[in-house]
């Protein structure tokens, strides 16, 4: 049996391995950290703050996932092939739906919000 401690050292081997070569990742996390300030500064309610955890974590997920298949076709082939042409842009498309949902969600709590600001 795995020791607790390395299940999750290898889980966060990946958080960092993302973090250091997916540009996207930090991207994201820079966009989560922003709408955490915001919502500090808005004093948002404890539902926004639901919300956002969820969508926040949706992204990170998505992108995470991405990068996972995208180094596991990679180990297949480098080679072009149709359908892991296929398989990676269904996974980016996956991303940029959890995305476009973050922006929708953000919009909703944050627009009336900065309405007033503007």
């Amino acid at each position: 049996m795995i020791p607790m401690r390395k299940k999750f050292g290898a889980a966060f081997a990946g958080i960092v391995y993302c973090f250091c070569t997916q540009i996207n990742m930090v991207i994201h996390f820079l966009a989560a950290l922003t709408v955490i300030l915001a919502g500090l500064y808005f004093h948002i309610e404890r539902w926004e703050w639901v919300a956002l955890t969820l969508t926040i974590t949706l992204v990170l997920v998505a992108e995470a996932l991405n990068t996972a298949l995208e180094v596991t076709l990679n180990a297949y082939t480098r080679a072009f092939h149709p359908e892991v042409k296929v398989a990676k842009d269904v996974a980016a498309g996956a991303v940029l739906l959890a995305a476009l949902g973050s922006v929708v969600v953000g919009y909703l709590i944050f627009g009336p919000r900065l309405r007033g600001v503007f």
